[in-house]
């Protein structure tokens, strides 16, 4: 059977490119939503029948070939797409300081207090600094300004700038059009393959983790919970799986990271993790086949 690339069910960059080059290519998917709905699922059809291809609806190999004019997504780009759709944040949206971590915004939450926030203005400051001035305006020096301050300042300053939770404005639509640019998005997405997918490359091998999924997991596992706490590390060390069985070494550590995890958000870190140990699950109230993102049992290239 054909390797899904990308099919029914998913949302993402991938699947709206995939619209553009139906479109492109004269098969109406009736809109660029990155949902991939009956409407991509019948173009999909219609443009592998015409091209003499098993019409499936989903994207697989020989169809992203005959479609799209460059490389299958790497392990990299399918897990950050699956983790995002998890977090239901985009590349825009910011919300206040709701939870302790000061301003959250960004692709998969980046955040003031742990310096990512800044990090992405201050590059995009030094690449192309009218991409700033677009985006806040009259407030573009005062950001600039506070992503140098101390901690204590950048608390402050977050603070002050939320009300019920929220980012208030002239803020939120700041930061909502800052994170709409390509560049935005580029630098965000370099800074989670340098922040949370290397480190995930290293604890996946550490765990003996050799598949797409289990290396999915490792990265879901250090954007949300940080990486692997060392109380779950000596869990997942005492059950003593068996080499080759992974799917039982996924699912373990799941388990073990929601059990480390605080007690208000457990449940929910152990629903997010089992689902993408085993293929598939309810997240947030959407049912998940990771299948359909393109991760399954694949060796993944990073862990060879």
């Amino acid at each position: 059977m054909a390797r899904v690339i990308i099919g029914p069910g998913a949302n993402s960059e991938t699947v709206a490119s995939i619209q553009q080059a139906l479109a492109a290519a004269g098969v109406d998917p009736k809109g660029v939503d990155g949902g991939y709905g009956q409407n991509t699922t019948e173009a999909v059809k219609a443009f592998q029948q015409s091209r003499g291809l098993a019409a499936t609806g989903a994207v697989d190999d020989a169809t992203w070939q005959a479609l799209m004019n460059r490389p299958i997504p790497p392990t990299d780009v399918r897990s950050l797409e699956l983790t995002a759709a998890f977090e239901g944040h985009g590349y825009s949206l910011a919300v206040g300081n709701f939870d302790g971590a000061w301003l959250t915004w960004g692709i998969v939450g980046f955040t003031m207090k742990h310096g990512e926030v800044q990090k992405i203005v201050l590059a995009i400051r030094d690449q192309n600094p009218q991409l700033v001035a677009d985006a806040f305006g009259d407030k573009a020096a005062e950001l600039i300004a506070i992503m140098s301050a101390s901690p204590a300042e950048q608390q402050a300053w977050a603070n002050t700038r939320t009300s019920n939770g929220q980012l208030v404005e002239p803020w939120r639509t700041g930061f909502k059009w800052f994170g709409s640019f390509p560049a935005v998005q580029a630098e965000q997405r370099r800074l989670a393959a340098e922040d949370y997918f290397t480190p995930a490359v290293a604890t996946a091998k550490a765990m003996g983790i050799a598949s797409e999924l289990g290396l999915a997991l490792c990265f879901d596992v250090h954007v949300q919970n940080g990486g692997i706490k060392p109380a779950a590390r000596a869990q997942i060390r005492q059950a003593g799986i068996p080499p080759g069985d992974e799917r039982s070494l996924r699912r373990l550590i799941a388990n073990a990271v929601a059990d480390a995890a605080s007690a208000k958000y457990r449940e929910d870190v152990r629903a997010r993790k089992l689902c993408i140990a085993e293929g598939q699950g309810r997240v947030h109230g959407h049912d998940y086949v990771l299948e359909s993102w393109g991760l399954g049992e694949s060796p993944a290239a990073e862990l060879r």
